[in-house]
């Protein structure tokens, strides 16, 4: 790595893409954004002009072909996330991968081992909430014995229904509902209650948008989760929230309970007037995670400098598609599935 900073090339710019490339250009320390690929040419034409990048490419091979980097920062579509890292990784670059890892199984175990053979590099799944700072108390908060031993977790992804038709058309390569929303809420469950799922019932239905279900997928679900030691985790996901984006999470405990989130509000002023008493919510998963989003490329880029490896590993991905797949058949058969490593079967 050079001492100028690590130097990175993105992949996607669209809308978490965009965001994530201002924090490395202008707020990550020991960042160089000097290279970006997209298959959009107004987005790299945006990269230019507004962060001042210089090499800017129409494809992923081009970017690697062009060498002079020292990690990839992948904000592409989910369905190239896991070849994209793979080459990547091939060509001796760190990597950091947006979730999902990837859009099968199978690719994830493809990514680990990639991972698993280039051990001197940094990879890293952005599974964001764990570097948001109040998600990141309550493990602490956990970890310290604080609630006793954590048994029950109740998490959610709740989204505005104006970005409906935006995730309608990226239903076929994000995997659905579950991977697409909840793969988050799968970590943070792994994560707080220290335990691994072994069965879960998923169900939902298109009740706002029709279109969804056309799809074979759905605008609002919920399932229970049995994990290891008998554990439980409740979760569920929204796709037509008009209060604004709504993550909460609550963690029970033999001694407490622990609550991130229960009202998004967007500051901590209320309003009371003729209207009622109410508060301004976040209206999207960026403007309620931005610390976190930039905690988390500075980990990346920390990592990578100080010669260490981070917290979540390339396994982490693959756990939490697995069990985001087990939901996905569990929702379609209506049937509870039984989750045995990388199998889903019917638990009949």
């Amino acid at each position: 790595m050079r001492e100028s900073g690590l130097r990175i090339g993105i992949a996607g710019l669209g809308r978490l893409g965009k965001r994530h490339a201002r924090n490395l250009a202008f707020k990550v320390r020991g960042a160089k954004l000097v290279a970006a690929c997209s298959l959009v040419p107004e987005e790299l034409a945006w990269a230019g002009k507004e962060l001042g990048v210089e090499r800017l490419f129409p494809d992923f091979d081009a970017m690697l072909d062009a060498g002079d980097l020292d990690a990839a920062f992948l904000v592409s579509s989910s369905s190239v996330h896991a070849s994209q890292a793979i080459k990547a990784l091939g060509r001796g670059l760190h990597v950091f991968t947006e979730k999902p890892m990837g859009v099968s199984v199978a690719e994830c175990r493809e990514v680990e081992a990639a991972a698993a053979a280039r051990s001197d590099l940094v990879f890293l799944v952005g599974f964001v909430r764990r570097f948001d700072p109040s998600y990141a108390r309550a493990k602490k908060l956990i970890d310290e014995g604080a609630i006793g031993e954590p048994f029950l977790l109740r998490s959610q992804t709740v989204d505005l229904d104006e970005y409906a038709p935006f995730q309608l058309a990226f239903v076929p390569s994000s995997g659905g509902i579950f991977l697409d929303m909840n793969v988050h809420d799968l970590d943070l469950a792994r994560w707080f209650l220290g335990a691994e799922a072994e069965s879960v019932h998923a169900m939902g239905g298109s009740f706002v948008h029709p279109e969804f279900a056309a799809a074979g997928d759905a605008d609002n679900t919920v399932a229970l989760l049995r994990f290891l030691g008998g554990k439980i985790a409740v979760i569920s996901a929204s796709r037509t929230a008009f209060h604004g984006h709504d993550t909460h999470t609550e963690i029970t405990g033999s001694r407490g309970i622990l609550k991130i989130g229960m009202t998004p509000s967007s500051s901590r002023v209320e309003l009371f007037d003729s209207g009622g008493a109410r508060v301004e919510c976040v209206k999207d998963f960026f403007e309620r995670f931005s610390e976190a989003f930039l905690a988390e490329a500075q980990e990346f880029v920390d990592c990578v400098r100080e010669n260490r490896k981070p917290s979540i590993l390339a396994q982490d991905g693959t756990r939490a598609t697995e069990i985001g797949f087990a939901m996905t058949e569990s929702f379609h058969s209506g049937k509870p599935v039984q989750i045995h490593g990388s199998t889903a079967t019917d638990a009949r």
